[in-house]
């Protein structure tokens, strides 16, 4: 029988937010901090915490709109990367006020860790983005047409599908990823949906997550950004990642000795603009790799955190 290594769930307040952090470890153990992609939830990161095998207070927060964290209405759909970031900083201030802390962030936690190690370099010890390094560059001529976008989406409430029983759940989970074992699909259906009063169970996910951004990625922003990053970073991918078509990456890729000769736009451009990078690929794995192989994953992690 699998056994999850126990946790501890803390409800706070952050910025006016109930916010909800799920930690493991001795509080006295150096920390780390975890953050998860989009439509997921804290409790993702239980297989990679199971395979650590060094002694580290493990923090992680559910982003809000997921989890146990709060929802958002004070926009039509009231996501805005920016809020991303200024979160974590509140949690960071919450659990290493004073010293600066490893950051692990996946997928869509990724871009927002890398982000903030850009703009707070002081608060960021060592950087760990896990198949989370930017979506596909977008030029200023499609900014129209994803207002467009926006407005029409906003005036259509979002859904999500509710299930009839908890081991549909996790069927839709392996349906996402056909690598998800099914122990460890039915673990993350008690974490990612909930049983409410109609008798079904749903995502514990605000259906506004759903909603398109009303602006363009500016790559040229986050480059920027990103080339003030100090602390050493680990990009790690996945050799079965559906993330490989738009990221531009490949098993081979070679982090550049510098930004000469490579297009902004490009994998390579990415990977320049930090000052102190490693790109690995681990082998097997897909877009969640930290599901297919945590060990291989916590093995890299720990290396790089020291």
């Amino acid at each position: 029988m699998t056994t999850f290594r126990p946790h501890t769930v803390h409800t706070l307040t952050l910025r006016d937010h109930r916010v909800q952090c799920r930690t493991w470890g001795d509080p006295a153990a150096p920390p780390v901090l975890m953050l998860h992609g989009w439509m997921d939830v804290a409790a993702s990161f239980q297989f990679l915490v199971d395979a650590m095998r060094s002694d580290r207070y493990v923090i992680a927060p559910d982003q809000r709109g997921y989890g146990g964290t709060e929802w958002t209405r004070e926009t039509a759909g009231g996501y805005w990367f920016a809020e991303y970031v200024a979160d974590l900083e509140a949690v960071i201030d919450h659990f290493s006020p004073t010293a600066p802390i490893d950051l692990v962030g996946h997928s869509l936690g990724g871009n927002v860790c890398s982000i903030y190690a850009g703009i707070r370099p002081d608060r960021v010890r060592r950087l760990v983005s896990l198949d989370g390094f930017g979506i596909p560059a977008s030029s200023a001529s499609k900014a129209p047409a994803q207002y467009r976008k926006w407005l029409d989406a906003i005036k259509v409430p979002s859904t999500l599908s509710t299930y009839e029983t908890l081991a549909k759940v996790a069927d839709r989970l392996q349906k996402n990823n056909a690598r998800l074992r099914r122990d460890r699909a039915e673990w993350l259906a008690a974490h990612w949906a909930a049983l409410h009063a109609d008798g079904r169970w749903h995502l514990q996910a605000d259906p506004a997550h759903k909603l398109p951004f009303p602006t363009t990625y500016r790559l040229d922003e986050v480059i920027a950004i990103w080339s003030e990053v100090t602390a050493p970073t680990l990009w790690i991918g996945a050799s079965e990642s559906e993330a490989k078509q738009w990221n531009g990456y490949t098993d081979d890729t070679v982090v550049p000795a510098s930004r000469d000769g490579h297009a902004v736009g490009t994998f390579a451009s990415r990977l320049a603009a930090f000052k102190d990078i490693q790109f690995t690929v681990v082998q097997g794995a897909g877009h969640m790799l930290h599901h297919d192989e945590p060990e291989a994953v916590a093995a890299l992690v720990e290396a790089h955190l020291g």
